[in-house]
């Protein structure tokens, strides 16, 4: 009997795997990876539980249900309940090649205010097509019985019952695995952060959100440069590193030519206006003082290429921009 497990690296998924493999079950981990969550959890927890890990990309699954999840945002901009089904429906697409007969998750009813409240499991395992081949081992006891118990291919009475948000139960059985390394729940995802939520709601309402813009979230200052381009400028050497390593081929880079400063990636159409506001957001990065002038390059791989000399942007108008 073959399982796949859909691995976080939270503890509630490793010990939901950990249930199953104790009863002789072939466990196969699963996790996802797009521009605001990533693998990396997943792959110590498996390798720690010495079992195969799958990674599956879906990014533009997201980017897709972002624009309007049907079940709505979590406090800021976190689709949970329709992110978990859309994982959870993959999933069931990888079961026959995988020659799994069924899905093992590690929610617990209640311990999160909507994803995990009843309503919100049932609505994971309906709309992602999993149905009752989909376990909940760390709460199954106060779940309606699914096929794989029904079936015998797992004994309900080694499943657990938790409910609500207290981790005690959890901690405890961790320590009677040895399991003393697993991420932070929920600590993750982007989606779930205040700032990152912003920017992301900024994206989608100007219409320029895809993979390659996403990735840049979590880099940098933010600006809104008008309703057509934005820019984003590093805060440190690395942040900047990254920021020309990882800026989209249709992207500008501005930078001063001839000071030490920040690099900037402008997205967007390239108007004037535009564009000599982003060098002058540059510009007040590099400690030039106002009423100096400081030359700024903007171009890009596709040929394109400008040189502006501007005045430092003023720090109120710097602040108006920011998003």
């Amino acid at each position: 009997m073959k399982a796949l497990a859909l691995i976080s690296g939270g503890l509630d998924s490793i010990l939901a795997a950990r249930l199953i493999m104790d009863q002789g079950v072939d466990v196969v981990g699963v996790s996802f990876e797009s521009p605001f969550f990533s693998a990396g959890g997943a792959r110590s927890a498996c390798a720690a539980l010495g079992i195969e890990l799958v990674v599956v990309d879906i990014s533009e699954g997201i980017l897709a249900l972002l624009r309007g999840p049907k079940h709505g945002f979590g406090k800021h901009m976190n689709p949970c309940i329709d992110c978990h089904a859309l994982m959870v429906h993959r999933t069931v697409e990888m079961m026959e090649d995988m020659g799994a007969s069924f899905i093992v998750t590690g929610e617990v009813v209640g311990q999160r205010p909507k994803s995990q409240m009843r309503f919100g499991l049932q609505a994971v395992a309906r709309e992602s097509g999993a149905g009752d081949v989909l376990v909940r081992p760390l709460s199954a006891k106060l779940l309606s019985p699914t096929l794989p118990e029904e079936r015998g291919w797992i004994d309900r009475e080694k499943l657990l019952g938790l409910h609500g948000r207290t981790r005690k139960p959890q901690m405890e059985l961790a320590e009677r695995y040895g399991i003393t390394e697993y991420a932070t729940p929920a600590g993750g995802c982007l989606l779930a952060d205040e700032n990152f939520g912003r920017a992301l709601k900024d994206l989608i309402e100007h219409d320029q959100l895809n993979v390659s813009e996403a990735a840049l979230l979590n880099i940098g200052r933010q600006f809104r440069l008008s309703e057509r381009a934005k820019l984003i400028v590093g805060r440190n050497h690395a942040e900047n590193e990254e920021l020309f390593r990882r800026r989209p081929p249709g992207d500008l880079c501005v930078k001063s030519t001839d000071r030490k400063g920040p690099v900037g990636v402008f997205a967007g159409e390239r108007g004037d206006e535009e564009m000599k506001l982003a060098a002058g957001i540059v510009a007040r990065y590099t400690g030039a003082r106002a009423g100096e002038t400081v030359p700024v390059q903007l171009w890009s791989d596709d040929g394109f290429s400008k040189n502006l000399d501007v005045e430092p942007l003023e720090p109120r108008s710097v602040r108006e921009h920011a998003i």
